[in-house]
């Protein structure tokens, strides 16, 4: 997702601050940014914070015409996207989003990694991939440090992958369907409980449907265009009940709007 202009800053609009809103200037390891969105905390009983991060247009589309959410982003969204992955132990997308929006190798510039260490997260950055099918782009599998694939014990390609990636990097997490559940705890028995979702849709509607969501950081950017994109959630069938969510955050920037939603879970 190559980026070719100054970044903007971002006007801190919730929580209000007196005199007027906060600012956050650019700045190449994002301290400040990164500090806004580093007080999580992990519930004892479910070993990981989940946090969602997705983009939506005005009229509610998660993609643009391309079917690419990377073609309604912008500069601002980009700022807390970096940050976000700055407190990420792992980021958890679906196969298909890793083909759709051609994802490659998770890299983070130096100033970053520096504040993600001043976070206390470990070095690597990893990648977490949903598949029961086992279709993982080749170029994520021939990585220095490929996905971890989270995978099911009917996969067709069990075997193949497991040969290629070490039996340590595919984790099976149900027979014939993936277990969100069991997913998330397998990469904490890995150390990696800060988990970061880059989606898709489905993705995340599976995360909401099996309550195990905390936080959802969603970006409006000032764009409209029709058409039969999806929706940021994408389920066949209301969530019962829906889910309520708290404000945290609302960041502003030339028109594009950037919250942060702490997730009410259904089970205490």
């Amino acid at each position: 997702m190559p980026r070719h202009h100054t970044p903007p800053t971002l006007d801190v609009l919730l929580p209000t601050a007196p005199g007027g809103p906060a600012r956050l200037d650019p700045r190449d390891d994002e301290a400040e940014l990164v500090a806004l969105f580093a007080d999580t905390t992990i519930h004892p009983q479910r070993r990981v914070h989940v946090r969602a991060n997705m983009v939506s247009t005005l009229d509610g589309a998660a993609t643009g015409p391309d079917r690419r959410s990377g073609s309604i982003n912008d500069e601002a969204d980009h700022r807390v996207f970096s940050a976000l992955r700055v407190l990420a132990d792992v980021v958890l997308i679906g196969a298909g989003t890793a083909r759709t929006e051609r994802y490659e190798p998770l890299a983070l510039p130096s100033p970053l990694q520096a504040t993600r260490r001043d976070h206390g997260r470990a070095a690597e950055l990893e990648l977490a991939l949903v598949t029961a099918s086992g279709a993982v782009p080749e170029v994520l599998l021939a990585a220095q440090r490929p996905p971890l694939v989270l995978t099911v014990a009917a996969c067709p390609s069990l075997d193949q992958l497991r040969d290629r990636l070490g039996p340590h990097r595919v984790l099976v997490a149900g027979e014939e369907q993936v277990d969100l559940a069991t997913a998330l705890d397998l990469l904490a028995d890995h150390g990696l409980v800060h988990v970061l979702s880059e989606g898709g849709p489905h993705l995340l509607s599976d995360l909401l449907a099996a309550d195990l969501l905390d936080e959802l950081c969603l970006t409006w950017t000032p764009l409209v265009v029709g058409g039969p994109a999806p929706r940021t959630t994408r389920t066949d069938d209301w969530f019962a009940p829906v889910r309520h969510a708290r404000p945290r955050h609302l960041l502003h920037a030339d028109g594009t709007l950037l919250g942060r939603w702490a997730l009410d879970r259904l089970t205490p």
